[in-house]
């Protein structure tokens, strides 16, 4: 893992993308992506072994959500923000939303300890006061009221949407980064549950040739 040339690819990709990172935020990811190679060889925190695949579809994947979410926090007058990452895995967005905006407050939930034992030992490593780590099952924690609960790649719609729904702040977001246009999910969104998809925006992630996508969701009844 050449560090100088990885630093440089990453300052690259976030002025790509539009996001404003200083030297110490691009330190703690990229330290980030060596503890994560190297809890990974005993913990499985994610099937990528490569840490060039790592950078592009962990690191560069979850920055290309960081200006939606800014773009949300805008929209509401609102600078701090509680997120909530659903099936967080290894702190995946969660990690690197943490790191890309102090004011946010992430919450990483999954169900296997040993992913969130990895989270809380970044929170303190990294010096991310503003990231939590949580080892419940989503539907069996208590409810969250957050700005924004999100997912990466972690259940259909329908399961995610029923699953997270009272997590959701009375003005909060619900947002599901997909790979491909989801069809299928959202015609099994509208017919078995009362939430709606409200859009979805296709993301475009530095070095990466595949299809990504956040869909934005909102209940029948409640404008978001």
């Amino acid at each position: 893992m050449d560090i100088e040339s990885f630093r440089q690819r990453l300052r690259q990709a976030a002025q790509t993308l539009g996001v404003q990172l200083q030297g110490d935020q691009i330190d703690t990811l990229l330290t980030y992506l060596q503890q994560m190679q190297r809890w990974n060889k005993t913990y499985n925190l994610t099937a990528l072994r490569d840490p060039e695949l790592m950078l592009v579809q962990h690191i560069f994947d979850s920055l290309s959500v960081v200006p939606p979410i800014q773009a949300i926090a805008a929209a509401q007058g609102k600078t701090e923000l509680k997120i909530v990452d659903v099936g967080s895995g290894g702190g995946l967005p969660g990690v690197v939303l943490a790191t890309s905006c102090s004011t946010w407050n992430v919450h990483c939930i999954d169900a296997v300890e040993k992913k969130m034992a990895f989270v809380r030992q970044m929170s303190a490593v990294l010096g991310l006061s503003n990231l939590q780590a949580h080892h419940v099952r989503i539907e069996k924690a208590e409810p969250f009221e957050a700005d924004i609960v999100i997912s990466r790649a972690f259940a259909s719609l329908v399961d995610f949407v029923n699953l997270s729904e009272r997590h959701v702040g009375a003005t909060g977001q619900i947002l599901a980064m997909k790979a491909k246009h989801p069809t299928d999910e959202v015609a099994e969104l509208e017919e078995k549950t009362n939430w709606r998809v409200d859009r979805i925006e296709e993301l475009i992630v530095p070095e990466l040739q595949a299809d990504r996508c956040l869909v934005y969701l909102k209940k029948v009844g409640h404008e978001r």
